[in-house]
Parts: structure tokens; sequence; C-alpha cells
């Protein structure tokens, strides 16, 4: 849905912030994502198979604009974006939010740039 009402990019930094959101929310969900615990064991598993999928598509939609580097992978993603949503109690309630947005910029590193067409290239 995202990927068909906004650019690539866009689209893709909204789910992002989404799923930011999700797991900051759910106070305990990061840290189950990341534990160790067996009673946690499939979580990790289930966001694979549902949440991967689509921000794989919307990482390579990105990717191929030119607008975030095409090395990145969604699970590597996901975890990284799990891993700043872990509760920590000095840090103000912005603090998940704008070490997202650094994640996010930090897509951009090494990405060739938007594409653009030569004039009279179309021809």
């Amino acid at each position: 849905m995202l990927a068909r009402e906004h650019p690539a990019f866009e689209a893709l930094t909204r789910w992002l912030h989404r799923f930011t959101s999700l797991t900051a929310t759910k106070r305990g969900l990061a840290a189950s994502l990341n534990a160790r615990d067996p009673t946690y064991q499939s979580l990790p598993e289930y966001f694979r198979q549902h949440l991967e999928p689509a921000l794989q598509s919307l990482l390579a939609a990105a990717a191929a604009e030119g607008q975030v580097r095409g090395d990145v992978d969604a699970y590597e993603l996901l975890r990284g974006v799990a891993n700043l949503c872990v509760p920590v109690a000095e840090v103000g309630p912005g603090h998940t939010q704008r070490m997202v947005d650094l994640l996010i910029d930090g897509l951009r590193y090494g990405a060739p740039g938007p594409r653009r067409v030569r004039p009279g290239a179309l021809r």
C-alpha cells in the first residue's frame, strides 16, 4: 500500500517509522525479539516471515531508484531497528525515533543518487 501511494524512499521511511512505533509501543517486543529465552524463540521467525518480504520489496524499490545503497539486507535492518527500540531508562521518548532517523539517513550513504535521464535519451 505504501509503495503505491508514495515514492520509494518515502514509502520505505514511513514503513520503518511504523515498525519503530509498533516495536516501541509494545514495550517488551524489542527485548523479546532480541531475547535468548526459549519462550520467545518463534517471535523473530514470525517477524521474518511476515515483515521481511515487505521491507525487502521497499528496499529494492528505493535501491533501484538510487535512493539507498543496494547492499542492505531486510533482516539486518529489522534487527537494527529492533535493537534501537530496546527501552533505555536514561533517554527521553523521542530518542528511539531520532536513532531510527539516523539509521535511515545511513541507508543513503553510498547510494548512487536518483537516476537521471539524459536529454534526448528517450527518443
